[in-house]
């Protein structure tokens, strides 16, 4: 079982920047995969980011330049840095990660104002 916890959303004007960080409650050495996703009210969930044990990222064409995904196996800890948000961008955030199974994070909410 791994537990997720996300942090670091909240409500920035448009051109502002945000980290949300997600923290897990094991070893991300021992996760093959961590990605954030993002969800609307009414949309499906999409990929934001990913970063897997190799340490190779992809990004939503959406967010490329903009949004960074990085870790600290020291914290067990995933980041998105969020930088030039635009009002498109306000959504819950979601961590993912997956060893054999799928995990959640119960999501943190980004509000960007214009």
């Amino acid at each position: 079982q791994v537990h997720l916890v996300e942090s670091g959303g909240g409500l920035v004007q448009a051109g502002g920047s945000l980290r949300l960080s997600c923290a897990a409650s094991i070893s991300i050495f021992s996760i093959n995969r961590m990605a954030w996703y993002r969800q609307t009210p009414g949309k499906q969930r999409e990929l934001v980011a990913s970063i897997n044990s190799g340490g190779s990222t992809n990004y939503a064409d959406s967010v490329k330049g903009r949004f960074t995904i990085s870790r600290d196996h020291a914290k067990n800890t995933v980041y998105l840095q969020m930088n030039s948000l635009k009002p498109e961008d306000t959504a819950v955030y979601y961590c993912n990660a997956i060893t054999v199974y799928t995990y959640w994070g119960q999501g943190t909410q980004v509000t960007v104002s214009s």
